[in-house]
Order: C-alpha cells, then structure tokens, then sequence
C-alpha cells in the first residue's frame, strides 16, 4: 500500500526563545527536520514526504532537502493559520489509497518500530495513535479548589497519528473548530473510532532548550 508522511514543521520558535525555529537546531550534526524525515525513509523507502514549513521559512526547507542523500520524494507545502489548517495543505498532496501518517517534525527521536506498528495497525483497524501513560500525578482544577484524577484512566498522545487515507481525507474537508488539538480529534469528529497504539517514552517533542539535550543524550545511548 502507498504511504504518505505529512511532517508538520510550521512553528516560528517562540518558545525556544531562538533566530531559527527549533526544527532547524541541529542536534547530533544534523537539524532536527532531517533526523524525522529520515526515521520515515530508513523505516519505508518508498514514502512520499509531504513537508509543511511556515511560509518564511519554505526557502530554507529547500536547502537543507538538497543535502539529503539522493535526494527522496519529498514536497514542500506552506502551512495555515492553526494546526489543522496546515495538516490540511499537507493532506491535499494525497491523491491515491493509502496509509497517512501525520508527524510532528520536532519529534525526531520517534523509532522505526513504532513508524511500522502505527502502519500496521492503520491497516488492520483504520487508526493509529500513539500513546503512553502518566506517570505524575494529575490534579484538575475547578474553581478554587483542585481534586485529583486517576492517572490511570489518562494518556498522553503523541504522534505519528496514523489512519487510512479515506478515513482521515474526509475529516479534513469539515469546518475548523477550535476543538481539534490534533488529527485524532478532527477524525473523531467524523464518527470514526480512534485507536490507540503504544507510544514510546522517548519519543519526546522538542520544545524547550532542555529537551535538545536529553535529545542528545538518546543519540548517543
């Protein structure tokens, strides 16, 4: 079956606090864009990687793509106002039937083995979202006072969010709503179950300048 990988690379850094946004940090000699473009193609070399880049930062996608190895399919597609938009310009790249597979850029630490368990999940049941458990404890807040949740009956999400391509193509064709914080929920939107796979503790997202180095440290284990 065909296999597409929309890697979602629209931030501008803030939260980094840095020039560049921190998919092109490097971490290991190489930005943090190539080591998930490269996760993909060492795990299906026959993947087509649709790229979505903030609109400023398109040319600078493109050079770093020439530097890739023998240069793979990959496509490069401006992002939007809000995730879902940016995920939806990325989906149009999507014509035939397939696994899709929607990534966050800065989750570069993500392993082959989960990439093939989110396909292979995706294909038997139509969705695949990674997962793993809390470990702290969780409090909800209501008013002025908190009470405790069970911490058990809670995951985190994490991504690659896997699904079959006539699954995940209608949902994107719905009106946005402020609901939806990521594909599973704009899925769940259409009436479509939402499986869960496990995820992977390592599998972090890259967001503050902490997380470059515990990054740093995985590589090198």
């Amino acid at each position: 079956m065909k296999k597409f990988a929309v890697i979602v690379a629209g931030g501008t850094g803030s939260r980094m606090a840095t020039a560049i946004p921190k998919q092109f940090l490097s971490i290991g000699g190489k930005p943090i864009l190539v080591h998930s473009i490269n996760k993909f193609i060492n795990t299906f070399p026959d993947i087509r990687i649709i790229l979505v880049l903030h609109p400023s930062f398109i040319d600078q996608g493109k050079l770093i793509i020439q530097t890739l190895q023998g240069i793979p399919d990959i496509t490069i597609v401006a992002g939007g106002e809000t995730r879902f938009h940016s995920v939806k310009n990325g989906l149009k790249q999507v014509k035939d039937n397939s696994i899709v597979f929607v990534h966050d850029a800065v989750r570069c630490m993500v392993s082959e083995s989960l990439i093939k368990r989110c396909y292979e999940q995706a294909i038997e049941k139509g969705t695949a979202i990674p997962a793993v458990s809390i470990a702290d404890s969780i409090r909800i807040i209501e008013g002025s006072t908190t009470r405790v949740i069970d911490r058990n009956l809670l995951k985190a999400i994490q991504t690659p969010q896997t699904f079959r391509s006539e699954i995940i193509l209608p949902a994107f064709e719905q009106e946005y709503n402020t609901a939806f914080t990521d594909e599973a929920t704009v899925v769940e939107a259409t009436g479509n179950e939402i499986f869960l796979i496990e995820g992977e503790k390592e599998n972090i997202k890259i967001t503050v300048p902490a997380d470059i180095t515990l990054a740093e440290l995985l590589l090198v284990r």
